[in-house]
């Protein structure tokens, strides 16, 4: 059954006893950060209940982590006072990211030119193994609340960016980051067959781009471009995405590929 949201699952990180155990591991960071965390797959506020269930911790820590959390203005109270919601000071390490990442930093140009050039929405894609996360993203006319957000996930396994940096990887790992994937699919299109994506994956390394069309949203095609660091390893890709409404496959692909591996060559390498 097709999903009802489409922000991909953030995942844990795999830490080992050893890394715990080590004597700069301040597990109260740790702790503070999955309360942090409880909120990624959330509705809207969260009960206190809540947060401890979804942290993982019990509700006398979470309680703690709340509080201090709240005084430090990464928390806040909603406005019924029923529940708790992320607080704006977050919003401050975002800004952060986006203005010193050096990648985002010069791809920005690069993509509002592209933006201007093939006229439909124009993202910009990062790598975090089963999924990808935008951080910038220029929009058409064809605007949703999910497509306008910075921050935004969706899965690897089934995205032009998704396909177009795990066609940069070996095989053998793509085949593991599909095969670890929650493969549940976006729309009655959506491939979750393990082979069947590995194929995708496969006659994307061999044009330099991928095309997905009815992944995420049925009726959208997308074109994927990877970006590779100086390792040549792929850490971002650039999407292209339309409506099967106004192209065909055949004339998406002549209009915006030829552009978009313009810009994906430009910011590669950075």
């Amino acid at each position: 059954m097709p999903r009802n949201t489409t922000r991909a699952e953030p995942g844990r990180r795999d830490l080992t006893d050893a890394a715990r155990a080590s004597a700069l591991f301040v597990q109260s960071v740790e702790k503070a950060m999955t309360v942090l965390s409880a909120f990624h797959h959330a509705d809207g506020p969260l009960t206190l209940t809540q947060v401890a269930e979804r942290a993982g911790i019990d509700r006398s820590a979470a309680q703690r982590m709340i509080h201090t959390l709240r005084v430090l203005g990464y928390i806040r109270r909603d406005s019924d006072g029923n529940g708790f919601l992320p607080g704006i000071r977050l919003l401050d390490h975002t800004l952060d990211y986006l203005r010193l990442d050096p990648l985002v930093r010069l791809a920005t140009p690069v993509l509002q030119e592209l933006r201007t050039a093939v006229r439909e929405r124009v993202d910009l894609s990062l790598f975090d193994n089963a999924r990808v996360i935008y951080a910038i993203r220029l929009q058409t006319k064809r605007q949703t609340l999910n497509a306008t957000l910075v921050g935004h996930s969706v899965p690897s396994f089934c995205t032009s960016g998704g396909w177009a940096m795990l066609s940069r990887l070996s095989p053998d790992r793509a085949r593991a980051i599909v095969e670890a994937s929650d493969r549940r699919p976006f729309t009655p299109h959506t491939i979750t067959d393990v082979d069947e994506i590995m194929a995708r994956i496969a006659q994307t390394r061999a044009d330099g781009y991928a095309l997905a069309i009815s992944q995420i949203l049925s009726g959208e095609i997308a074109a994927g471009f990877p970006i590779m660091d100086a390792n040549g390893d792929p850490v971002a890709a650039i999407h292209i995405a339309g409506s099967l409404a106004e192209w065909t496959p055949a004339d998406f692909v002549q209009r915006v590929v030829p552009p978009g591996q313009q810009a994906a060559r430009a910011i590669s390498r950075f």
